[in-house]
């Protein structure tokens, strides 16, 4: 009988999570949203910028480093992402995905995550964050 592999497992990229989620908003105005600072703060932590280069560094004040990898506005962003207490760092991408009538999905991609209860935690919190872009995009929209 074949082995059965963990939900999220690969065989290249460890543990791996991917959530998405449509709002009701345009592409460009999701985009600043998520790299403005109540943006910023919702995903990636208490900071007050962080670079769109790529090798640009940052660190939250929760203690939270990383590496901007790939910044392709208005779409994409790949980085390095290590809070406090990990052992290593994983790769996170944000896709801003533009729709139909000024909709956009919202997806983040985690992989290099070091267990099933990483990989758990992690899509706990990827959930919550679009579950907030979305109630930020519904309340701008009033």
């Amino acid at each position: 009988m074949a082995e059965t592999k963990p939900v999220g497992l690969t065989a290249s990229a460890g543990y791996q999570i991917g959530v998405r989620r449509t709002i009701a908003m345009p592409q460009h105005q999701v985009w600043e949203l998520l790299i403005s600072p109540q943006g910023l703060k919702l995903w990636l932590g208490d900071v007050k910028r962080i670079g769109l280069h790529p090798g640009d560094r940052f660190e939250t004040n929760e203690g939270t480093t990383g590496e901007m990898r790939v910044a392709k506005e208005p779409e994409q962003l790949r980085l390095t992402w290590q809070p406090s207490g990990w052992e290593k760092a994983s790769t996170l991408q944000i896709r801003v995905l533009a729709g139909k009538a000024e909709r956009t999905t919202v997806s983040f991609h985690q992989e290099k995550l070091d267990s099933a209860v990483t990989r758990e935690a992690m899509k706990l919190r990827w959930e919550e964050v679009l579950l907030r872009l979305s109630e930020i995009a519904s309340e701008r929209l009033l």
